[in-house]
């Protein structure tokens, strides 16, 4: 059923944004999203396979697709639209709560159409919090992950900082702050590289369509997700000690992806992941009324 879901998600996304270039090009008409879900009712009515999962899913991948043409309009920075690929192993579906149609409870998650699913539950909910909506991700290596979004209310007090800390940018080891220290930086990527070209060469070599080359596509894809989940630990761990210590932190204002493209540093700067942990010190600084400058 996730699999069907995944289907119909990126059926209906590709279908209607052929449907809207073709409108535009044609006759210069737009069609926006409400214009769409009424359109959508009537498609389900042509393809029964439609009616057979979660109809709000299939009502997000639509509100999903309108917010990328307005992403696109706004910042023609911004790229245009793209057809969801089948061979994409990476697959996702969004869906809301409505009318207590999602529960989280007794280890357990109960999604529209698929029923009650065991999970693997990282942290306890506060029974204040109000669920919003589910994604529902699978990723190349197979595994399925919910991501639950809730909604709450909290009041942060800004605090007066007293205590400062400068960072900059360092290839080698991520960082080197205002009083001198660096993180020593394990460079998981570079570690792994000689073993994952091995087992890419590996892969490449097989039949397509194959089995075995099935398993060995997973076996990267479980290598590359090792070496995701070590730098994300490691840049939460490091985000935080930083937090918890500095009311106020400064850094550098870099453009990562200029200096990986004309440097020829795009392992190094991928590696270091410089973008994801100043995300992460920001909203950990943010939660503590602190404050991250970034001229």
């Amino acid at each position: 059923m996730f699999s069907k879901t995944f289907g119909c998600t990126r059926m209906i996304y590709n279908y209607y944004l052929d449907k809207r270039i073709k409108l535009y090009e044609e006759e210069k008409i737009t069609f926006g999203y409400t214009k769409c879900a009424n359109d959508l009712t009537i498609l389900k009515k042509e393809k029964d396979f439609l009616k057979e999962v979660d109809s709000i899913s299939l009502q997000q991948a639509l509100r999903h697709l309108d917010t990328a043409f307005q992403n696109f309009f706004k910042n023609q920075k911004t790229r245009f639209p793209n057809f969801k690929s089948k061979k994409n192993n990476h697959n996702s579906y969004t869906t809301v709560c409505m009318n207590h149609n999602i529960k989280l409870e007794n280890g357990m998650i109960a999604l529209p159409k698929i029923g009650k699913v065991k999970v693997k539950q990282h942290r306890d909910i506060p029974e204040h919090y109000i669920l919003k909506s589910v994604t529902v991700s699978q990723t190349p290596s197979g595994k399925y992950y919910a991501s639950i979004l809730f909604e709450y209310e909290e009041e942060i007090t800004e605090k007066e900082p007293e205590s400062f800390l400068g960072l900059d940018f360092s290839m080698k080891e991520l960082y080197v702050d205002s009083n001198g220290h660096e993180p020593a930086y394990p460079r998981y990527y570079r570690r792994a590289e000689k073993k994952l070209k091995r087992e890419q060469r590996k892969l490449s070599k097989m039949v397509k369509g194959s089995k075995n080359r099935e398993k060995q596509r997973i076996k990267v894809a479980k290598m590359h997700e090792k070496l995701a989940n070590q730098r994300k630990d490691f840049l939460h761990k490091q985000s935080r000690k930083i937090a918890n210590s500095y009311d106020c932190v400064c850094i550098e204002n870099l453009n990562m992806q200029a200096m990986a493209q004309s440097l020829n540093f795009g392992k190094s700067v991928s590696d270091n992941g410089w973008g994801m942990f100043t995300a992460f010190l920001k909203y950990k600084l943010e939660e503590l009324g602190k404050r991250l400058l970034n001229p």
